[in-house]
């Protein structure tokens, strides 16, 4: 059962470390998404690699369990915004980890335009700047589903819930 002082990992770190294609994708992405370091991409992949897990065995279950199973499955995807509604088990085993970092909450606070860069968004997350309906999230890293992402904006008792403040307006080119 393991320690309840220490959780379990969420993420399994790559088998071989030093994989040169490997390190430079990741090197892309944490740029790109404004990761902090790579465990945030290997907790998606691996996040990822279960998704993929249950649709194969989704595919292989032929029982009324393993039908609801793959209902639910395609439920909380499209729910996330991963897939199109009335998706399929393909739909799931071709996504891709970019997939996944467009629906984390640090992106989509860029591309709302409540922030400048994936950095900026990254601070206004963790200084607890953004709420997503009626809770405030602190974590970058938080899946955000379809129905939050139109309660996205920002807490009532920050500065920047002023449209006169100057971090949130964005300077024309």
């Amino acid at each position: 059962m393991g320690d309840p002082k220490k959780p379990k990992k969420k993420y399994n770190a790559p088998t071989h470390p030093w994989n040169k294609e490997r390190i430079e994708a990741e090197k892309i992405l944490t740029r790109e998404y404004g990761l902090k370091n790579k465990k945030e991409i290997w907790r998606m992949n691996s996040l990822l690699k279960n998704f993929s897990k249950q649709a194969k065995m989704s595919i292989i279950t032929k029982t009324k369990q393993g039908e609801l199973e793959n209902q639910n499955l395609l439920k909380r995807l499209t729910k996330l915004g991963l897939i199109k509604s009335g998706g399929q088990i393909d739909d799931i085993l071709s996504l891709t980890i970019r997939d996944i970092c467009e629906r984390r909450l640090q992106t989509l606070v860029v591309k709302k335009g409540f922030a400048r860069s994936v950095k900026q968004a990254r601070q206004f997350i963790v200084h607890r700047h953004i709420k997503l309906g009626d809770k405030k999230v602190t974590a970058p890293s938080y899946l955000v589903s379809t129905e939050e992402e139109a309660a996205m904006t920002f807490s009532e008792n920050s500065n920047l819930a002023n449209e006169e403040h100057p971090e949130r307006s964005i300077q024309e080119k």
